[in-house]
């Protein structure tokens, strides 16, 4: 495994301290051997500094279980994701909605 893109799964970490991601180029390689890696990382958000140890290894992506069927997981592949409308919706709805679940989910006749 090449040590960029060591770099590049670790700044997908975030800091333990302040949670702001890591930058690749304040993420630093110290060595391995075999799948154990060695790290040291600066967080520029806290200039806290820290030393990873992370075993990374190489290999085909796990399985997914899902309880989807073929179909649905095509569906939600073409959906669109979640905008920025979505969030806004979602918190109207949320700062009026008085936590009646039994209320939203009957079925109104008409």
């Amino acid at each position: 495994m090449d040590d960029s893109l060591v770099k590049r799964l670790m700044s997908t970490l975030k800091c333990g301290v302040c949670s702001q991601r890591y930058e690749s180029e304040n993420i630093r390689v110290l060595g391995h051997r075999d799948e154990l890696w060695f790290l040291s990382v600066y967080c520029p958000g806290c200039h806290s500094q820290g030393l990873v140890a992370a075993v990374i290894k190489e290999g085909k992506a796990p399985e997914v279980i899902t309880d989807l069927t073929p179909e649905e997981l095509e569906q939600f592949s073409r959906d669109a994701s979640v905008g920025s409308n979505d969030l806004l919706d979602l918190h109207n709805f949320l700062r009026d909605f008085d936590g009646d679940f039994q209320r939203l989910f009957i079925k109104k006749k008409e």
